[in-house]
């Protein structure tokens, strides 16, 4: 595949093609642009059996042709309306020259059927077709992708509905998939090379002249100065907010650029259900639809307390579903990426040719201290006075807190149910006073908040350290504070029916993430997954895991085979997901039911990440 910019105006590479995706019925040689498809999306296979056929197609979504990973000749691929309580048989046969897979995002199942080489199987060989088996125990909106190389980035993705075998909670008038997605017309591997040489090689949003006078005016030189001054010394961007952006990447939905206009039908009156699932492979989208208040029922397939916002952020493989109550005759389907660079957008219509006006993008917000420090600098959530930290020696610090850090020797993937003494404190308080409520309770009611870093993060590996995270679920996140809406968090969340088990954890377990951004490496506790050993789960226990971001991005961290029960810095049930975001300086705690035993795939679901090092392997016997 080349790596060469196809010579377009920003305005039409950013939208992309209004005919662009899979070329039908062109050959490789052909130069013009696809043939119109539907807007509707991609084909509905439903049943009990299915045949997947992965091969290539050629595409077009910005002028140039290049070639796709498809399912059944489609990207996306075949969407799979599936019922609970069935048992599925997918037989999917591999017609590329090299192996392959397809993993099921988020289900429940034996893990010789979770579609993840090297662990769950040998993979799909050239030629070969693998049947997949399994009982679906769930219902929601899911999706599948490859789970080899970088195949997820070239299109080998598709959405999954499973339908209840009971009446649905929320019911609706009109459903539609909506698969965020994204593409490049470069080589991946070109791509996370040149990321790998040049960390923000795609960060086009780089502090400029403007917006040093801009400072100036708002906070006065001084203060504009140190800020300029801070940055500099930890070597470090506050606009680092995305690995790849719209220089590299087209946005769509359901296969579709924003100038190919994917339409979501309804009729005057109806109720009408989203499922929202980003499949994309590096990208964070923020998603509103102007006009519309968005009522939020589900995420990640687990029925949720009905929440009103205007906005929520998704990020590589969480899904969410919405219900709508469109008056109007066209709505613009919004979906703008973190780094505010480019975006998805689709319709909804009461009939197809119908746009609303289309959003420009936010103007990008810095990362500030907070998302470097923590709670040290909560205060400068809504924009820090910068000037009066001119006495910090930022340049010694490089961020790296090593004569800070509490504990010594290899401590990663600590074991805290062995640490007696510490059992049930209230660390919030820096060990001066007990939260009295433990009387009642057992020892780990609460998570703990004393931060112990693995000795294995003291390496080339991990640039920066977090010794005082924040661990608050009602931050919506950089680019979305403060911004006027009404914008959804982890904190408004609650699933139905509570937590899967009453019983409060065994122990506890707390790994860190971690990366040098120069290096373009991620990892667990400065563990690359070639120098790390598995995670041992004990087959039936319930446990708590503690995960604290050390970076400046955000994680979407997936757990395979189990849930992650989300609670809060007190031990409170929060909500139930497969894929648990963790923000930059914060510490994230969730419950897991020990009940999948086999060994399952534990990464971050920006696909670089994964592939930088971000995975771990847990044992569960």
């Amino acid at each position: 595949m080349s790596s060469s910019k196809p010579n377009l105006p920003r305005r039409r590479f950013v939208q992309g093609l209004v005919a662009g995706g899979v070329l039908l019925g062109l050959g490789a040689g052909t130069a013009r642009a696809a043939a119109p498809q539907t807007h509707r999306g991609a084909p509905v296979l439903k049943g009990r059996e299915f045949h997947l056929k992965i091969g290539t197609s050629r595409v077009n979504f910005t002028g140039s042709e290049r070639t796709a990973i498809t399912v059944n000749d489609s990207l996306p691929g075949p969407t799979l309306v599936w019922q609970e309580g069935d048992e599925v048989t997918i037989h999917v046969t591999n017609n590329l020259k090299v192996p392959t897979s397809i993993h099921w995002h988020g289900f429940i199942l034996p893990f010789q059927m979770d579609g993840v080489p090297g662990l769950s199987f040998k993979g799909i060989a050239p030629g070969q077709t693998f049947t997949y088996r399994f009982k679906v125990q769930q219902n929601g909106s899911y999706w599948y992708h490859s789970h080899t190389g970088f195949q997820e980035m070239l299109g080998l993705s598709g959405a999954i509905v499973v339908l209840p075998k009971d009446k649905p909670r929320y019911s609706a008038d009109r459903d539609h998939v909506v698969l965020l997605a994204d593409w490049t017309d470069d080589d991946p591997m070109a791509l996370f090379s040149k990321l790998k040489q040049q960390s923000d090689y795609d960060n086009f949003i780089k502090p400029t002249a403007g917006d040093f006078f801009k400072d100036a005016s708002r906070y006065g030189l001084g203060q504009a100065l140190e800020k300029r001054k801070m940055w500099n010394q930890m070597r470090m961007s506050p606009t680092d907010l995305a690995d790849l952006g719209s220089h590299s990447m087209t946005f769509l939905i359901n296969g579709r650029t924003p100038a190919g206009n994917w339409t979501g039908l309804f009729k005057p009156g109806e109720k009408v259900r989203l499922r929202i699932i980003n499949g994309s492979s590096n990208t964070f989208y923020d998603v509103r639809i102007p006009g519309l208040k968005l009522s939020v029922i589900q995420t990640d397939g687990q029925d949720v307390e009905p929440v009103t916002v205007d906005e929520f952020r998704c990020g590589p493989g969480e899904t969410y579903d919405v219900q709508v109550s469109p008056k109007a005759d066209a709505y613009t389907l919004f979906a703008q990426t973190m780094d505010r660079t480019g975006y998805a957008a689709g319709t909804l219509a009461v009939k197809e040719g119908l746009r609303a006006p289309v959003p420009k993008p936010d103007h990008p917000q810095w990362l500030t201290m907070t998302d470097m420090m923590g709670t040290m600098h909560m205060g400068d959530m809504a924009g820090m006075d910068h000037g009066k930290m001119a006495g910090m020696d930022h340049g010694a610090m490089n961020m790296d807190h090593s004569k800070m850090a509490m504990g010594s020797g290899n401590m990663a993937g600590m074991d805290h149910s062995k640490m007696a003494g510490m059992q049930g404190m209230d660390h919030s308080m820096h060990g001066m006073a007990m939260d009295h409520s433990m009387h009642m309770k057992g020892p780990l009611a609460v998570p703990s908040k004393t931060v112990h870093h693995a000795r294995t993060e003291f390496g080339p590996s991990t640039d920066m350290r977090v010794d005082s995270p924040r661990t608050n679920l009602d931050d919506p996140g950089v680019g979305l504070r403060n911004n006027g809406r009404k914008v959804l968090t982890l904190a408004d969340l609650a699933t139905i029916g509570g937590p899967l088990d009453s019983r409060e954890p065994d122990r506890e377990l707390e790994l860190h993430l971690t990366g040098n951004m120069e290096r373009y490496t991620w990892s667990f506790d400065g563990l690359e997954f070639g120098q790390s050993t598995p995670v041992h789960f004990r087959q039936g226990e319930r446990l708590r895991v503690i995960l604290q971001n050390d970076t400046m991005m955000t994680h979407p961290m997936h757990m395979h085979g189990m849930w992650s029960e989300v609670e809060d810095d007190q031990g409170n049930f929060v909500v139930r997901k497969h894929t648990v975001p963790v923000q930059p300086a914060q510490r994230v705690s969730f419950l897991v039911n020990a009940d999948a035993p086999g060994r399952w795939a534990w990464h971050c679901h920006l696909l670089f990440h994964m592939e930088a090092g971000m995975f771990r392997e847990i044992l569960v016997v």
